[in-house]
């Protein structure tokens, strides 16, 4: 079985709980450090996931199911972590009276 199993709706729970208070954190603080740190985690996650697939030979079509199935959620919630790194990156930029080398966010906003 996968390292987090994905699988079972209340690692899902929790998943998305700790998600959003790290957000929550994050834009509290104003530190993008906080979210990255969520995002790297949830790379190494499926990293794991990935090495778990590879190194198990015999696998049964439940086990290839939760690890394919956890792999997904992994690349769900790395999507979510990396846009939320955007936002909390703006957020403490303009905080912080920093200068921005380039608005991540503003791809979703401009007219095509």
């Amino acid at each position: 079985m996968p390292i987090i199993n994905f699988t079972n709706p209340i690692s899902i729970v929790v998943a998305v709980v700790l998600f959003v208070l790290v957000l929550y954190l994050g834009r509290e603080l104003k530190k993008s450090l906080v979210v990255g740190i969520m995002l790297f985690l949830f790379i190494a996650l499926l990293v794991g996931h990935t090495i778990e697939f590879i190194t198990i030979a015999n696998t049964s079509e439940v086990v290839y199911k939760a690890i394919t199935t956890s792999a997904t959620y992994d690349l769900v919630f790395i999507f979510l972590s990396f846009i939320s790194y955007l936002w909390v990156d703006d957020i403490e930029v303009k905080a912080g009276k920093k200068k921005s080398i380039d608005n991540g966010l503003e791809w979703f906003w401009n007219k095509v």
